[in-house]
């Protein structure tokens, strides 16, 4: 009796834009917004233990910084707009950039755990 074909791996880049299974690539990985769900709906993979701590927020904090203080001053220079204005763009910028990768910079971190760390032994070590 031959053993059923595995599914071809999914890749994590993949699997983080659309916010996947990592494994399957076709379940949901998370429960509401930012929540990890406990696993997979398709195929069954837990996600115990998939933990990015603050690693998402720092890698999309980092390089947008640097972007909206140099797009700030670009327009400072060349517009010379209002105060309010820099008041009132910016945070939205910040916000709308922030709100729309976070997950998926979240979802990649958790496909690149499970690509490259045994999580189930993981846990076993620390028990």
């Amino acid at each position: 009796m031959e053993k059923p074909i595995p599914p071809p791996p999914v890749s994590p880049v993949i699997a983080g834009l659309f916010c996947r299974c990592p494994r399957c690539g076709r379940g949901a990985l998370f429960n509401g917004y930012l929540k990890v769900a406990p696993a997979c709906s398709v195929c069954g993979l837990s996600f115990a233990g998939h933990d990015t701590g603050d690693g998402p927020a720092f890698f999309i904090i980092l390089p947008l910084s640097i972007i909206t203080c140099v797009a700030a001053l670009l327009v400072d220079v060349n517009l010379a707009p209002p105060m309010w204005v820099h008041v009132v763009v910016w945070p939205s910028f910040i916000a709308l950039v922030v709100g729309g990768l976070l997950p998926r910079v979240k979802a990649l971190m958790v496909a690149l755990q499970y690509r490259y760390r045994d999580v189930e032994r993981d846990q076993g070590n620390q028990q």
